[in-house]
């Protein structure tokens, strides 16, 4: 197939939505098939990025960027790429922005729209319904089954249109990881027991409780991987004020070192609040496919998460220790019990190994891609 994908992502971006647009198109490719990728034009300050290292990418693919005016809502954007995809008389488009979709439609080229989240917005429901009323071959691709549920009580979305697409891992990029210690000396991190946390550092993550857990546990060294430069300078002023010293903050990682920083925690820890907000705003706590938890199962380390319901739909009491969001206390206790027992992290380790082999990229672009154009 020739495929087009459309997205409103600012490629090269620290923004988790970038990354996963990347690893999509990555996914697609490897599968055989040709990737067009349309993005908006980037800045001056990220043109020399090296994208394979940026992401961790191992397959090349066509990254087109086009002048957009993001007063126009990317109505301009949508309008460009499917026009471009006309003239490369594409199979199919896979497309992020509604808009995307809907010009797709109209232009009689079957759609497949990943959903990261309801309708927003004023104009977000209309455009939604809409673009479920045009005739046309099309695929809605929700992240979770929640969200899933939620499009069809509120939007009377079809089920037998519905692919529910989890994100994913790269699990080739996981083989053969050093143990912690041996990470830790490869990065040349401290050399005591760590609980890690990689990620950004938006509100809603659950970094006062990992604060909280590093008083608690002040022989454990709390290593943070990511979050933007104003966030990361903001957390390391606080535990400066606060005379925290065992939290160690690296700041942006680049996706291809990610796995070995992760494979320096003994434990790793996803401690999302009761809200989660993300880099655009809203609450995604009842819909949300964090990236990190496949990336977390794919260590092969012990995991302590948030037991939100919609983590259940892949974690659960076999393989990770689960707490109740904001905790303290039960997030103690959890630590408390793997940092003494690691055959324990060990079990929990393997089992997360044993069911995160489905969530492969790959396997998420097969499914999504299966059947839909002959």
């Amino acid at each position: 197939m020739r495929v087009a994908c459309i997205s409103a992502s600012q490629v090269p971006s620290q923004a988790a939505n970038s990354m996963q647009v990347m690893k999509a198109c990555q996914a697609i490719r490897q599968l055989g098939h040709e990737v067009h990728l349309f993005v908006p034009e980037r800045s001056q300050a990220t043109e020399r990025a090296d994208l394979s290292t940026f992401y961790g990418l191992q397959t090349e693919f066509e990254i087109v960027w086009l002048p957009s005016n993001p007063r126009l809502h990317r109505y301009d954007l949508a309008f460009q790429a499917v026009r471009r995809a006309m003239r490369l008389n594409a199979d199919a488009t896979y497309v992020w922005p509604i808009q995307a979709g809907i010009i797709s439609l109209l232009a009689k080229i079957p759609v497949l729209i990943e959903l990261h989240g309801p309708p927003e917005g004023r104009f977000g429901p209309v455009l939604f319904r809409l673009f479920q009323r045009l005739p046309g071959k099309k695929r809605l691709l929700p992240i979770t089954h929640a969200l899933a549920s939620q499009m069809q009580v509120h939007f009377g979305s079809d089920p037998r249109l519905m692919q529910v697409s989890p994100n994913g891992v790269d699990l080739e990029r996981y083989a053969n990881l050093p143990a912690p210690a041996t990470a830790r000396e490869m990065l040349g991190l401290p050399t005591a027991i760590t609980a890690g946390y990689t990620g950004h550092l938006y509100p809603g993550r659950g970094m006062g409780l990992l604060v909280e857990l590093a008083r608690c546990f002040p022989a454990v060294n709390f290593l943070w991987v990511g979050g933007q430069p104003a966030d990361v300078s903001l957390w390391r002023d606080r535990l400066v004020t606060e005379n925290i010293s065992n939290i160690i903050l690296t700041g942006f990682v680049e996706n291809e070192r990610l796995p070995l920083y992760q494979a320096a925690a003994d434990i790793l820890l996803m401690p999302y609040e009761k809200v989660i907000s993300g880099s655009s705003g809203g609450d995604s706590t009842s819909y949300a496919s964090p990236m990190k938890m496949f990336e977390y199962m794919a260590s092969q380390r012990a995991i302590i998460s948030s037991d939100l319901p919609v983590i259940r739909e892949v974690l659960n009491p076999s393989n990770a220790m689960l707490c109740p969001a904001e905790d303290v206390k039960a997030w103690s206790h959890a630590l408390t019990a793997l940092l003494g027992e690691p055959k324990q992290r060990r079990t929990l380790a393997e089992q997360a190994w044993r069911d995160i082999q489905p969530y492969t990229w790959q396997e998420r672009a097969r499914r999504a891609l299966a059947g839909f154009v002959v």
